[in-house]
């Protein structure tokens, strides 16, 4: 993968395809490749006409690691992406976030209204509102000397993961514990592009697909039948879902 420089860290990324831009915002503890490519989304888009912009977040896949958790705030890991879509020279894309990226698709969208003229937040509904709580126990499972020393089974399920990306535990936990500015439903009530939320029904991580989209302004909602965050991902009516969504604001 390609690299630029932001700011500290160097960002690694991807552009696949042609047709209008589509940048895509990966999970915690993921990577590009994991969250976009392997579950066939790179393809679809592209299939579809769109051009895919996927890229490594800080501390993930082969951008930069950093180890200090004030270096992962989700409105300077936003940053990161505008600073992405200004290497490539583009003024405006649509912008698809899974999980964390939900998040920082949402700074994204909020900070830099002129860049974003649509927003896809998937696997984060209620809970961008609300908050995840657990973080400190998750960071320590990723510290743990092994994954068969981890008592927590939330924890645990991180740490796997972890691994099975082959992400650096350490700058993962560093990542973990950055402090989490919630944005409230006022805020996300500024969004004054089409937007799309998608969780699955048995998303504890996400939450419910209904409060996100009552706070904000035209969004419409998709709950996926019988989905966890992590099979969600790569669901085949979650991709239908989604290039319907881009098709309809083309």
């Amino acid at each position: 993968m390609p690299s630029f420089r932001s700011d500290i860290v160097d960002i690694a990324y991807e552009v696949t395809g042609e047709g209008p831009p589509v940048l895509l915002i990966h999970g915690f503890a993921s990577n590009a490749r994991v969250n976009w490519i392997d579950t066939g989304w790179v393809k679809a888009l592209t299939g579809a006409g769109y051009q895919t912009i996927t890229f490594d977040n800080r501390g993930h896949g082969e951008s930069g690691k950093l180890y200090d958790p004030e270096a992962y705030p989700a409105p300077e890991m936003a940053e990161d992406a505008r600073r992405l879509l200004d290497h490539l020279g583009l003024s405006q894309v649509r912008v698809m976030g899974y999980s964390m990226g939900a998040r920082i698709a949402a700074f994204l969208t909020l900070n830099h209204p002129e860049r974003v003229s649509a927003a896809v937040f998937s696997g984060l509904a209620d809970n961008m509102i609300r908050g995840v709580g657990g973080a400190e126990p998750i960071a320590q499972a990723l510290e743990a000397a092994s994954i068969d020393s981890i008592e927590d089974p939330s924890a645990k399920v991180f740490r796997v993961f972890a691994e099975q990306t082959k992400g650096d535990l350490k700058a993962l936990a560093a990542c973990m514990r950055s402090g989490r500015q919630k944005i409230t439903a006022a805020e996300l009530g500024r969004i004054a592009v089409p937007a799309l939320v998608v969780a699955g029904d048995m998303d504890d991580i996400a939450g419910k697909v209904e409060p996100l989209v009552a706070a904000i302004p035209g969004a419409r909602g998709v709950t996926l039948a019988r989905r966890n965050h992590m099979n969600a991902v790569g669901d085949r009516q979650h991709k239908d879902e989604v290039i319907n969504f881009l098709n309809s604001i083309a």
